[in-house]
């Protein structure tokens, strides 16, 4: 089984019960937090290493480390070969700041998105567009109806029922 098999396995598990869950992704947030603060304060230091030598940089085990990873890999401008990774495959955390705040806040982490560092990273301006992009991403809007007494949309000049309608 691979590590983010292993991860998966735990963090979904459906063998544990609801408190052990909630305590398990408290416990993982708080850690997440902590490595996003220290990675966002320094955003153009691109972080590589061993999955083992990441998991001591921040202090954390193994498996906590995984789930991180499998986290911030969709924000990745190279992604990571988190499918096959061991403790030994070397992995870098280089980062795009658009792509990582849009993924923070579609995962409605505002823990995340809210922390201080962003103010350098992005300009209040971009953050607010990209939160709409991303909110609005999700809506879905019904276009207005052509009525049958409408001009067509072809441009022909003729009712729709005459035209396009038919």
């Amino acid at each position: 089984m691979s590590l983010l098999e292993e991860w998966r396995n735990t963090a979904y598990s459906q063998e544990i019960t609801q408190q052990e869950s909630e305590e398990l992704w408290e416990r993982y947030f708080v850690i997440e937090k902590g490595i996003y603060e220290q990675i966002l304060s320094t955003p153009d230091f691109v972080v590589k290493g061993s999955v083992r030598e990441l998991a001591e940089k921040y202090n954390t085990d193994l498996m906590t480390m995984v789930g991180f990873l499998d986290g911030i890999n969709d924000s990745l401008i190279e992604p990571n070969p988190i499918e096959e990774m061991t403790e030994d495959t070397v992995v870098n955390l280089g980062f795009d700041r658009e792509k990582l705040y849009y993924n923070m806040v579609e995962a409605r982490a505002d823990w995340l998105y809210g922390l201080p560092m962003w103010e350098n990273l992005l300009p209040a301006e971009r953050r607010k567009e990209l939160y709409k992009e991303q909110k609005n991403s999700g809506t879905v809007r019904k276009e207005k109806k052509i009525g049958r007494n409408d001009p067509c949309p072809c441009g022909s000049g003729k009712k729709y029922k005459k035209c396009c309608g038919r």
